[in-house]
């Protein structure tokens, strides 16, 4: 049976005028003082060619809506009389840049893959998401929304559902599930830029909603921190899956619009952390944005652990806070609310036991093969289960402003 799944590894130590993207594509980001400067400009950019796009949905109407939706499943070259900002978004994002290995897209990164869904979940909660959401400036836009810390539940799964979609393999191919969703958000996020700054978002003080360095350090939320994170709970990957996961997702931060100059030379963990360092530089501590959307999140992690664990809620809980704690240690815990619990001792004993695991997975014949197929299998059942549709969908079938 075909199932797509990598190979086992041993470890290793009347539209409007398109704006041009003004950074080379091969350009990698400066390591000397400019990088300051750098992020004082991106902090003022969006995502001009998205941007456009959001504006034709909303002067063109159905038209425009019918047209983007069919060249996402079909191509462009399947339309005709297609508005010039969405001809151009589709036809940049069917541009397959010359340093993604389509083999990569067609059979899935194997770091994903390696992970079974509960311990994705922890890691996409406690570790990007957190992480993500102890941004002052990303808080703001999201509180903004007045939705996610009321409907967190549903914005935890819509979430997990694209990122399940976009690194499933196939899911990045012209067509495929995790290819449309990662537009259809690439436009909600200008969707909701155009929101905020019709609300008289001060630009001045805070940079332009969603920007560039918002977008850059939402990308290594869901790269570098959640398996930097895996990997202190016990969980090894190899030099070449490391490299492989970051080819992947340098392709799912072009589709997403984030400049290249961030992603192009992050190739390993080093890469990444250093991105991440440079992008909080000028970041606030977290405020009480940030906490807000952080006591949601921890709530709607420790209810799922329930039902997947059917754990008492006050050791679940306990639990949910000492891997947050665990994984971001003290400083940031604390200014995110996150509790001290008693369970912060048998962090040692799950990383031990993730690690014997990991390593008996990787040296009993056909375990590692027989595990990828699992997790591959209990990954499409999950986009299968019938659900609503998500914001990023419904936004852009409705029409709505």
């Amino acid at each position: 049976m075909e199932t797509n799944v990598p190979e086992k590894r041993q470890p290793a130590s009347g539209s409007p005028a398109l704006p041009r993207r003004r950074i080379n594509p091969d350009r990698t980001l400066p390591r000397d003082e400019n990088k300051i400067d750098l992020l004082a400009r991106m902090l003022r950019q969006g995502d001009p060619l998205a941007d456009a796009v959001d504006e034709e949905l909303q002067t063109h109407g159905a038209q425009a809506r019918q047209a983007l939706e069919a060249g996402l499943r079909n191509g462009l070259a399947t339309l005709h009389d297609v508005p010039a900002a969405v001809a151009a978004l589709l036809r940049e994002a069917e541009t397959l840049p010359a340093w993604v290995a389509p083999e990569i897209l067609q059979r899935g990164a194997a770091a994903n893959l390696s992970i079974e869904p509960l311990w994705r979940q922890i890691s996409s909660n406690l570790a990007a998401l957190l992480r993500t959401y102890s941004s002052p400036s990303i808080a703001r836009v999201l509180v903004g929304t007045g939705r996610l810390a009321t409907m967190a539940s549903h914005r935890v799964r819509e979430t997990g559902t694209w990122a399940i979609a976009a690194t499933l393999p196939g899911g990045l191919t012209r067509g495929g599930p995790g290819y449309i969703a990662t537009i259809q958000v690439r436009l909600l996020h200008a969707r909701v830029r155009r929101t905020n700054l019709r609300r008289g978002w001060d630009m001045e003080t805070w940079g332009v909603p969603i920007n560039q360095v918002d977008l850059a350090r939402t990308w290594l939320d869901f790269n570098y921190v959640p398996f930097r994170a895996l990997t202190d709970l016990g969980f090894d990957f190899t030099a070449e899956d490391l490299h492989e996961l970051y080819q992947f997702w340098g392709y799912l931060g072009y589709l997403l619009g984030i400049d290249p100059i961030f992603y192009r030379d992050v190739r390993d963990h080093t890469r990444a952390e250093e991105l991440l360092d440079l992008i909080e530089t000028p970041n606030d501590p977290p405020d009480e944005n940030s906490r807000a959307l952080v006591a949601a999140l921890l709530d709607v992690t420790i209810g799922s652990l329930m039902n997947a664990l059917q754990s008492p809620p006050a050791l679940t809980a306990d639990m949910v806070h000492a891997l947050a704690r665990f994984i971001h240690g003290d400083v940031l815990a604390d200014a995110l609310g996150v509790r001290r619990t008693e369970h912060t001792h048998l962090m040692p004993l799950i990383v031990h036991d993730n690690q014997v695991t990991r390593r008996l997975q990787r040296i009993e014949p056909g375990v590692w093969e027989r595990m990828l197929e699992q997790n591959l299998a209990m990954y499409r059942a999950q986009l299968a289960a019938p659900s609503g549709p998500t914001e990023y969908q419904t936004y852009f079938s409705s029409g709505r402003r």
